[in-house]
């Protein structure tokens, strides 16, 4: 048994597997005395954990003494194999495999070079080390041009500096079909701020919504301020009020800015979700 290599069960799984896998891969060969192909491949993820040289962890669960944790992940057959990262369920196996097929798998989940230069400059960006972030995040891409997830890191760091043309050719890099989700979301963000410059300020235009609440121009300008300002719930309610009040050009034109906010404000689902249904209501 290698350093890397050790038994698992029920009571410690959470913290040998869970939370470990948060920092390294882990494997988990589910397996029991009396089965056959299990004798058969644990020499072959035996030589292979030793060979990866702490590249990711092999736990070892006995599914006849662990009952509890074998169905707790679905183990119908073994050997079953499951790979965890970042705490979650990542890929897994059934049955004796080849060294090559198994090698492969294990390939699948260590990290390159690149994706460990872009995590070590999230634990930089933590502790509020930018500058090294930023050096971490050029050298990955320098390693490998098509590590999107750290050139998006990187232009989120630039954004967030005011950097905004060079965050910009950043994400210009990237194929346009793989901008979707943080790439995309970034672009509009930025594509907000230059806008924002531009912009009245917000207390202007709601005291224009207020002297006249029918102009709908108006409404709109102000939602637009309030989105750049980062203030989406209100930004929200003025554009729901729109699709309300308007059966023409302004109202898709609102509605389509409702969906924009949707994307900026992903990671606060409960808002999304109220303003879906809210929309839905004042369409129809």
């Amino acid at each position: 048994m290698s350093a890397h290599s050790f038994d698992s069960t029920t009571a410690d799984f959470d913290r040998d597997v869970l939370e470990a896998s948060k920092r390294i891969p882990v494997v988990v060969d589910f397996w029991a005395p009396w089965c056959g192909p299990c004798r058969a491949l644990k020499p072959v993820l035996e030589k292979l954990v030793a060979e990866f040289e702490g590249k990711f962890l092999l736990a070892k669960v006995n599914t006849d003494e662990n009952p509890e944790i074998a169905a707790r992940y679905n183990v119908r057959g073994i050997p079953n194999v499951k790979a965890f990262v970042d705490g979650n369920l990542a890929s897994e196996f059934t049955g004796a495999q080849p060294e090559s097929a198994v090698r492969r798998f294990l390939e699948s989940l260590v990290p390159s070079p690149s994706e460990v230069l872009r995590r070590s400059a999230q634990g930089e960006v933590a502790q509020g080390e930018f500058d090294a972030a930023e050096a971490k995040l050029r050298e990955a891409i320098a390693i490998d041009p098509g590590n999107d997830a750290a050139r998006i890191d990187l232009a989120e760091l630039l954004a967030a500096r005011r950097d905004l043309a060079v965050a910009e050719r950043e994400l210009a890099a990237i194929p346009e079909g793989r901008r979707e989700g943080r790439g995309a979301s970034l672009l509009t963000r930025i594509a907000l701020e230059r806008k924002r410059a531009s912009l009245p300020e917000a207390a202007t235009l709601k005291a224009r919504v207020d002297a006249q609440p029918e102009h709908l121009d108006a409404r709109l300008a102000y939602a637009e301020r309030l989105v750049a300002d980062g203030g989406y719930r209100a930004a929200l309610d003025e554009l729901v009020e729109v699709v309300r009040r308007d059966r023409g050009d302004r109202r898709e034109q609102a509605r389509k800015a409702i969906l924009e906010v949707f994307g900026l404000a992903a990671d606060d689902p409960d808002l999304v979700a109220e303003y879906r249904r809210k929309l839905g209501s004042a369409l129809y």
